[in-house]
């Protein structure tokens, strides 16, 4: 397992851009797989983002493609999720999930991550 940490969101004016971080303990943070997920309220919890270990492959889903970017840093055990051009529906609670495997693909399914954040709030004003 892996601790996971979010910080970052906030409130922002539709348009703007934010950056999330998602801190995590250990030194094998390098052997896991990281994805974004949101939920707003009344709503499933959704794919945004995933990363593989070596972070040369990423995943979004379509209605973030080009606006969001998400990386991270192994030596730092850090993840990021970069979001531009923020609209209103993009409003919701994020999450920073992880899952330790053997392979280095990325995966847009939440039922495969194991380590979960508490989520860091993202609110986009029209």
């Amino acid at each position: 397992q892996v601790q996971l940490v979010e910080s970052g969101g906030g409130l922002v004016q539709a348009g703007g851009s934010l950056r999330l971080s998602c801190a995590t303990s250990g030194r094998t943070f390098s052997q896991y797989r990281v994805g974004w997920f949101r939920q707003a309220p009344g709503k499933e919890r959704e794919f945004v983002a995933a990363i593989n270990k070596r972070g040369d492959s990423t995943l979004y889903r379509d209605s973030v493609k080009g606006r969001f970017t998400i990386s991270r840093d192994n030596a730092r055990n850090t993840a990021s999720l970069r979001m531009n051009n923020l609209k209103s529906e993009d409003t919701a609670l994020y999450y920073c999930a992880a899952e330790f495997t053997y392979t280095d693909l990325v995966q847009a399914n939440p039922r495969e991550y194991t380590d979960w954040g508490q989520g860091t709030q993202v609110t986009v004003s029209s």
